[in-house]
């Protein structure tokens, strides 16, 4: 099954990232940015997507790619795609520079595409986005060209079609971003061209499995329910894959609901 990783730089956007790959039909996995290229190879993503994050790539101690992250995807032929932070990190560690921006832009903005290449596909000329930056990029390196700029920011958006690499410096994954879910269509579906085989029936059905092989046949399981979706979810997997031999246990955490 082609799979979609999504490397987590830190953003509260990643796991919304990653649900609307898989509404797409297709598989994400959500891995960390210090992930290795043996993990990499051992998980074997068709694409790549670099999430936002918090942090500017030119600070000590911020969210970096591994060594060697970029042969090894230029080797593997894996298109990438950098929002926000991840657009910033690309041009970053190739040896383009970043810099602060002067005045910091959160909120809607009008992006004018002048390019329109696979990723904005069937976009209009103009379309409103989703901005949430401190910095911005002063030059970037060869073989880079760009795709969209807005008022403030004259790289919106570039692409390096020869290396396989694309940018966004808005945030796509959000609802905002009025057509954002037709660019990540587009990255994914035509750009990786990766194949629409995942579906959430199928995944229940081998979570079941995994839990049924963990837990064994007559071993009992104790779990802690909250009510909350993380718990409530875990308490029905287990209930279809070991029935009777849950045993749950409610925990009032002092944040429920009025009355409840």
């Amino acid at each position: 099954m082609d799979k979609i990783c999504v490397i987590d730089m830190g953003s509260q956007y990643t796991h919304l990232i990653a649900r609307c790959i898989r509404e797409l039909g297709v598989y994400s996995e959500i891995l960390p940015y210090d992930v290795s290229i043996g993990e990499l190879k051992r998980v074997g993503p068709k694409g790549i997507i670099l999430s936002g994050g918090p942090s500017s790539v030119y600070e000590e101690d911020s969210p970096q790619l591994t060594k060697n992250f970029f042969s090894y995807v230029k080797e593997e032929k894996i298109p990438v795609l950098g929002i926000c932070y991840g657009l910033h990190l690309i041009i970053h560690q190739l040896g383009g520079r970043i810099k602060p921006f002067k005045h910091k832009e959160y909120g809607k903005t009008e992006l004018e595409i002048l390019k329109s290449k696979k990723l904005f596909e069937s976009l209009d000329k103009r379309e409103t986005v989703w901005m949430s930056h401190g910095d911005q990029i002063e030059s970037m390196p060869d073989g880079f060209e760009v795709l969209a700029r807005t008022i403030t920011c004259p790289i919106a958006a570039y692409a390096n079609e020869s290396l396989n690499l694309f940018g966004v410096q808005f945030h796509p994954e959000v609802i905002h971003t009025q057509k954002g879910i037709t660019i990540l269509k587009n990255f994914v579906l035509t750009i990786v061209n990766a194949k629409k085989e995942w579906k959430l029936e199928n995944w229940i059905e081998k979570a079941i499995e995994k839990i049924k092989k963990e837990v064994g046949p007559k071993n009992r399981v104790i779990l802690g329910l909250s009510g909350g979706v993380d718990s409530s979810v875990v308490a029905v997997l287990l209930q279809k894959a070991i029935g009777s031999r849950l045993h749950s246990i409610f925990v009032n955490n002092g944040v429920l609901r009025k009355n409840e």
